[in-house]
């Protein structure tokens, strides 16, 4: 069995996705610290050709809070962010299809971070055809006293996984002699050179899944899921 954890992101890039795509149950790390500057409350999307930031404001968010208690500033994140999406991409080949959804998306009702952004991803999984089990780490039984890749190794085995699979940040996180020595095998996921018409402009890697979303069919992006490789 192949498990993946990761700390729950707003709109990631396809490697995220990949990683969701390649594992067989994917744990949402809700239940750690919040990371300031990080990519839990925001991205970047195409903007006048340009890579361009998108944040969901927070309300006194501190890196002392876990990320499930964190609350967003609903009155400020709908109207905002949705006028910048649709100015940045109501010329794309999929606005039409794809605006709408995230419309929806943004009109979640409830305040929480993770909840909101657990509902996001889960529902562009479902969009993508990817099957993978979604969990979230707050919901398991495990020691919290833990830190590191030993609470990671804990909640692989809680899952009596063979596998876990990470994302190509980690090799300076995770020791693959000390997985292996807990019978576990350990591979990081390095996401292929992956390239796109974005108005014939010269192109911007890396962006928010939301860019993908905007300018390739479904069916390219799920083929997209498998470019990459294990390391």
């Amino acid at each position: 069995m192949k498990i993946g954890i990761m700390q729950p992101y707003f709109f990631p890039y396809i490697g995220y996705f990949q990683l969701i795509n390649a594992v067989d149950t994917f744990v949402l790390y809700d239940d750690v610290n919040y990371i300031k500057g990080g990519w839990i409350n925001r991205n970047r999307i195409l903007f006048n050709s340009n890579a361009h930031l998108i944040t969901i404001p927070l309300i006194k968010a501190s890196s002392f809070n876990k990320i499930n208690e964190i609350d967003i500033d609903i009155g400020n994140k709908k109207n905002k962010i949705i006028k910048t999406i649709k100015q940045a991409y109501s010329k794309a080949h999929f606005y039409s299809d794809i605006f709408p959804i995230l419309e929806q998306l943004f009109l979640y009702e409830g305040s929480n971070l993770a909840a909101f952004l657990e509902n996001s991803i889960k529902f562009l999984c479902n969009f993508l055809g990817i099957k993978t089990d979604i969990v979230l780490s707050s919901g398991l039984v495990k020691d919290n006293n833990l830190v590191g890749q030993n609470k990671v190794i804990s909640i692989c085995k809680f899952f009596n996984a063979t596998e876990y699979i990470n994302a190509i940040g980690g090799q300076g996180l995770y020791d693959k002699k000390v997985f292996s020595e807990n019978e576990l095998k350990l591979d990081f996921i390095k996401t292929d050179l992956i390239i796109y018409d974005q108005f014939k402009n010269e192109f911007v890697p890396n962006l928010s899944i939301i860019d993908l979303l905007m300018f390739n069919r479904t069916s390219e992006i799920k083929n997209m899921l498998l470019q990459f490789r294990l390391i």
